[in-house]
């Protein structure tokens, strides 16, 4: 008896190319939801993961909200007329004295990034309004200087900075 191979793809060939195939998606789909449990889920993220926010397209004298850890952040590149007002304004007469110098980090005086939460009933505040060319809270009329300092209304305290830093001269990080 004599056999013939042949160098043909037979049937048999065929099925068991498709049946690994089918073994192998079926392995992939199997493992896929064991890997990606592996990933912090969105409460955690939300929780307080650091974000990075680029500052490259925020023109002078505009700002950007951000959120983080649920809270809005205002990003506020401020011009050289509103570093210099906030700066003149005699810190004894403030309700909550904090230099402008101290809300801002060393070498990057027009970055201001505050909470964008009023420290009075918890609204947010709109910025570049009110008499102060900062924030302005339609609530109850408090109203904030361009370093986010209380001037006048009924909040006690200025506007938190959260923690963050530069990573480069274009890009903060937050948390």
């Amino acid at each position: 008896m004599t056999t013939a191979s042949s160098a043909e793809p037979t049937r048999r060939d065929f099925l068991f190319v498709a049946t690994g195939a089918a073994a192998a998606v079926g392995g992939v789909v199997t493992l896929w939801p064991f890997i990606s449990q592996m990933n912090p889920d969105a409460s955690t993220i939300a929780a307080g993961a650091p974000i990075e926010v680029d500052l490259a397209p925020i023109a002078s004298g505009q700002d950007i909200k951000v959120f983080w850890r649920g809270k809005p952040i205002y990003i506020m590149n401020r011009t050289k007329k509103q570093v210099d007002e906030a700066r003149a304004v005699p810190v004894a007469s403030l309700p909550d004295p904090a230099t402008d110098q101290s809300r801002v980090k060393e070498g990057h005086d027009q970055w201001l990034v505050v909470i964008g939460i009023c420290t009075h009933l918890g609204c947010i505040p709109i910025a570049h309004e009110g008499n102060y060319d900062g924030f302005f809270c339609p609530c109850h009329g408090s109203q904030y200087d361009s370093s986010g300092r209380i001037r006048q209304g009924p909040a006690p305290a200025n506007l938190p900075v959260p923690p963050y830093q530069f990573v480069s001269d274009s890009k903060i990080q937050i948390g």
